[in-house]
């Protein structure tokens, strides 16, 4: 003990190592997450739930080793299907660099995607980093993998008889809800053809906003059968969103409207009805809002998953995103 001795009080009395002396550390350095692989079939809920659950106990070491980079893949897979709180965490952790690259503009994105949904931490986050965020959204907010992309051509035709059925066949096929009651599946079978609309998608639309109850209203003051906004009402020309045939004749319109816009694609234009087709455009697709991605999966269902409807070219000029993937689908074909 007494050869221990002189060495131990060598190593406790030696200066401790100067500034100069430690190796260099900055945020750069820092770790930046891959982003996870994608998922295997459908997502439901509570995995999503289990996802945010999960990085909030790496993120802090409750009850785990702390490891934040493995927190932020996990933001990022429930980020992407639209949890508003997994958002605003990697948000956070992007823009105080909690063990994490720090990335101020991902994080923007991330806080107008949470404030989009309500969440009023991440409004006020967004208001002290200047407002609306600038370019693409980053990945964590881009839509799965399971969601197929926007639709460009259409899929090959569904055989009959030796012969391809039409986009029309293939809609007028389908069943319609079983609740829906007869009064209002005749006055949309009949008004349909006004707006080249299939029977089929304006009632799954129906079904899911109102369950076709005349007199729903939303938090957000949708009214009616096909659940308008005042706004969207006036835009195409109902005054009297109490008036079942003016609901449905509005609901009727914008939904055309939708279909033009994104060149018949179902997907897209089911994300417009719910979110705005501003939204659409902004990230490239079905935008990451929880209430959105359930929406527009349960209508797919309902229309056993066609994904194109013809549209009338006439009605309005397509959405500069769908003409993006265009030019860049173009681009890839010449290379």
């Amino acid at each position: 003990m007494r050869f221990l001795l002189p060495l131990l009080l060598a190593a406790t009395l030696s200066p401790a190592p100067s500034w100069a002396q430690l190796p260099a550390l900055t945020l750069e350095q820092l770790p930046r997450p891959t982003m996870p692989p994608g998922e295997k079939g459908p997502v439901v809920p509570a995995q999503v739930e289990r996802w945010r659950e999960e990085a909030k106990a790496l993120e802090y070491g409750d009850g785990v080793p702390r490891n934040e980079v493995a927190a932020a893949k996990l933001y990022c897979r429930a980020a992407r299907y639209g949890d508003a709180e997994a958002q605003y965490n990697l948000g956070w952790m992007l823009t105080n660099a909690r063990g994490i690259q720090r990335n101020d503009a991902e994080a923007a994105h991330l806080f107008a995607a949470a404030a989009e949904q309500g969440m009023a931490q991440a409004q006020n986050m967004l208001d002290k980093m200047g407002g609306t965020p600038l370019g693409d959204p980053p990945p964590c907010l881009r839509p799965p993998e399971t969601d197929p992309p926007v639709a460009l051509a259409p899929p090959p035709a569904a055989r009959a008889g030796g012969k391809a059925a039409s986009p029309v066949s293939l809609w007028n096929a389908l069943p319609l809800p079983a609740q829906a009651p007869p009064a209002i599946v005749n006055y949309v079978k009949v008004l349909a053809p006004e707006y080249q609309l299939a029977p089929a998608l304006v009632l799954a639309v129906m079904a899911a906003e109102s369950n076709f109850d005349p007199l729903a209203e939303s938090p957000k003051k949708a009214q009616g059968l096909m659940q308008l906004l005042p706004e969207t009402a006036l835009r195409f020309k109902a005054t009297k969103l109490r008036d079942p045939a003016q609901n449905i004749r509005a609901g009727m319109a914008y939904l055309r409207w939708l279909l033009a816009y994104f060149e018949g694609d179902v997907m897209m234009a089911l994300a417009g009805y719910n979110a705005g087709e501003k939204a659409v455009d902004r990230y490239l697709g079905v935008p990451p809002y929880a209430e959105t991605r359930l929406y527009v999966r349960k209508i797919m269902a309902s229309v056993g998953g066609q994904r194109l409807h013809p549209f009338d070219p006439s009605v309005t000029p397509p959405s500069p995103m769908v003409q993006r993937v265009k030019l860049a689908m173009q681009t890839l074909q010449t290379r």
